[in-house]
């Protein structure tokens, strides 16, 4: 595809050898015309002598002064040498074409100065960007931490909390307990006092037994009262008055059952004082 600026080169190129062939006519023309230089004069220095003198008939008139010398004859203007000068056309064109070189450089000057100036606002741009971003990241970073320590707050009030309900909810318990622990005190007691007294009535006194008898029981019982395990703890009779009085307790199974099912206990701490 032919681009328009082939078709002025084109045009151009046609323009310039039609002006050197112009030249080189107008050139041979002016050497056509121009007519040849003189052979240059060469001065010839004589005497006449007549006849008669030579004869002796005729005395020799005396020398005549010599002619001037000859006029020496402008040298022709040289040729001229080289290129014929450039026309009007051509000038022309030549100033045309300076003309056009200094507006391309000047507009290229414009297009690197724009470039310039694009590329200092695309840096510009790309450092207010990152500024941005970082000041965007500091943003969030601060609002994490403070997220964070509200979540922390919350976290501190809310175990705060529910520790001071875990303490409520302790005390009432306790105070639950120890309420049920008054209430039911007197039947526990008589319950108590019915299991030592069947355990005493059980219980085969050694001969070693000294007066003042006093031990520490456990006893583990089943529903019903049967009991399937006992142990001494603290007691101040010997062995035979330990293995005696552990003897009676499983005689004396099935223990009474609690005046009230509520009262029931698995595992009984007895103390045993038969005197």
């Amino acid at each position: 595809m032919e681009r328009p600026t082939d078709r002025w080169v084109s045009v151009g190129l046609s323009v310039l050898l039609h002006l050197l062939l112009l030249s080189a006519l107008v050139y041979g023309w002016v050497l056509f015309r121009r007519p040849p230089a003189p052979p240059p004069a060469t001065a010839i220095e004589a005497t006449v002598v007549d006849a008669r003198t030579l004869r002796g008939e005729v005395r020799p008139a005396p020398p005549r002064a010599p002619p001037p010398a000859p006029v020496p004859q402008p040298a022709p203007e040289p040729e001229p040498q080289g290129p014929p000068p450039p026309s009007a056309e051509e000038l022309a064109r030549r100033e045309q074409q300076r003309s056009a070189e200094a507006e391309r450089a000047h507009q290229e000057a414009l297009e690197r100065a724009a470039q310039e100036q694009a590329t200092q606002r695309a840096a510009a741009e790309a450092r207010r960007r990152e500024e941005q971003r970082k000041a965007d990241e500091q943003r969030k970073v601060e609002e994490q931490r403070r997220a964070e320590a509200k979540a922390a707050q919350q976290r501190q009030a809310e175990e705060a909390r529910e520790a001071s309900e875990r303490e409520a909810d302790l005390k009432r318990s306790l105070a639950a307990e120890e309420q049920a622990r008054v209430a039911r005190g007197p039947a526990l007691a008589s319950w108590q006092a019915q299991i030592q007294a069947r355990i005493s009535r059980a219980w085969l006194r050694p001969p070693t037994a000294r007066p003042g008898i006093e031990c520490e029981l456990n006893v583990t019982q089943i529903p019903g009262g049967t009991v399937t395990k006992v142990s001494i703890g603290q007691c101040n009779g010997d062995q035979a008055v330990r293995e005696s009085i552990e003897a009676a307790v499983y005689r004396a199974s099935p223990l009474p059952p609690p005046p009230d099912p509520a009262l029931f206990e698995s595992d009984l701490h007895i103390h045993f004082k038969p005197d």
